[in-house]
């Protein structure tokens, strides 16, 4: 969990990119660079940093689901995330190679007989 005041920073910067959105548009539009220069730099929507909107981390966040990966694969496993279901391929592959293999072993065992 990430500290509660580098959450609230997070959340101020994005409550100050909302508050100048339109005025900062406006003044990229007209090529007015010295009043941007003027407004506050948390104004710049670049400052910001996507985080985890349950726990506050910062990396391995996933920008579909809104979440860092460690919470995305604790949900998806209790079933919390719609239509996410754990990917079981490779043990699957592994028992179907291992039918061909111990077939291939009884035809061969059988064939020399």
């Amino acid at each position: 969990m990430a500290k509660k005041s580098i959450i609230a920073r997070e959340q101020k910067r994005q409550r100050v990119v909302a508050k100048y959105a339109a005025l900062r548009k406006k003044l990229k539009e007209a090529g007015d660079y010295e009043a941007l220069d003027k407004l506050p730099r948390n104004a710049n929507p670049i400052r910001l940093h996507n985080r985890c909107l349950l726990t506050g981390r910062p990396k391995g966040y996933m920008r579909k689901f809104g979440i860092c990966r460690v919470k995305f694969r604790e949900m998806a496993l209790y079933g919390k995330i719609p239509g996410i279901t754990k990917a079981s391929w490779l043990v699957s592959t592994r028992i179907h190679l291992f039918r061909i293999q111990s077939i291939e072993k009884i035809q061969c065992t059988s064939l020399t007989r």
